[in-house]
């Protein structure tokens, strides 16, 4: 099949509640599902919340720094990256089973150990198994101060009943080889997951798609000042300065979807909650890929070489023998 309805959720998460941001999603999924979308993705962190304290709490030993950090630790989930998918994403699993639906969820992922976290995307295949895990690669700014560095290990193409799947984290879009590593993996549809969908945010997606001759699914946030706890709603703790709006959205979505050509799909929805669908026809890939075809007939791979290390790190390796 090669036309596909897909969707991109565009509600609120539930900041900084895990068990209600799993019902929320459950909630959206199914009312997706309901009409017809077989890949359903979220933007950046959904699960629990972009932590935009980080701009406005990098002063050295903060008390509310590390309150807040201690909250999020609490409120982010430890994922099993096997297949089965053990873990607390129980609730999406069952319900990407019971609509045999493909579902690509923005979070917060906690290290099995110690307290780091991962700025992660997951896969969860239409049999509720994990078919990837991403952890962003580098952290932008003061993001460091929450995040750490992730790996190449889920960086690729998945195949999934829509089509081959991948996806990259915010300005991960500005790294070149990690997006030449998902062209060569046969990407058909990429999600760009990111907090807020500025003009550059939509360039970088809308290149992304030109270059990668694939579809692109630009996932952006809908969050309102008043989605907040309260302690949060403070302009210079929202972390995006003193002319942070004190009412009023935070994030206004902007969820796009673009072709294998550049152009829009369905142009950036703007201001309102809700979820963006759109009909994608993989046939398209076919015809853009006639004049350009990054990791085939437009590369110089007698010139030119890249080398990815896949391996999942974990620092410490235990020989008992």
């Amino acid at each position: 099949m090669t036309h596909q309805t897909v969707a991109i959720i565009q509600h609120p998460p539930a900041v900084l509640d895990l068990a209600a941001s799993i019902e929320r999603a459950v909630a959206h999924i199914t009312e997706a599902a309901d009409h017809g979308a077989q890949l359903i993705v979220f933007p950046e962190t959904w699960l629990t919340c972009y932590p935009a304290w980080a701009f406005g709490m990098a002063g050295w030993d903060d008390a509310e720094a590390r309150r807040w950090h201690a909250r999020l630790l609490a409120e982010s989930p430890v994922l099993d990256p096997s297949p089965a998918g053990d873990d607390a994403l129980a609730e999406l699993r069952a319900v990407a089973a019971s609509r045999q639906v493909t579902v690509m969820m923005g979070l917060n992922e906690r290290a099995p150990r110690g307290g780091t976290l991962y700025n992660s995307l997951v896969t969860i295949g239409p049999d509720g198994s994990t078919l990837n895990l991403h952890r962003k690669l580098v952290p932008t700014h003061s993001e460091r101060i929450i995040w750490g560095a992730g790996d190449a290990a889920g960086l690729r193409a998945v195949d999934t009943p829509v089509g081959r799947l991948g996806g990259l984290v915010c300005w991960e879009h500005w790294m070149p080889l990690a997006r030449q590593t998902l062209h060569a993996s046969g990407e058909q549809i990429h999600v760009a997951a990111w907090p807020e969908t500025s003009e550059i945010h939509l360039i970088a997606a809308r290149s992304y798609a030109f270059e990668g001759r694939c579809f692109v699914l630009s996932a952006g946030l809908f969050l309102a000042v008043e989605d907040l706890p309260e302690p949060l709603r403070e302009p210079f703790r929202v972390g995006v300065g003193p002319s942070a709006p004190t009412t009023g959205l935070l994030f206004d979505g902007g969820s796009s979807i673009i072709g294998p050509d550049g152009n829009w799909v369905v142009e950036p929805v703007r201001g309102t909650a809700g979820i963006v669908y759109g009909e994608i026809d993989l046939t398209a890939i076919e015809r853009a890929h006639h004049d350009l075809d990054v990791v085939g007939h437009s590369a110089r791979n007698d010139v030119f070489e890249l080398r990815v290390d896949a391996r999942r790190r974990d620092g410490v390796v235990v020989r008992e023998h």
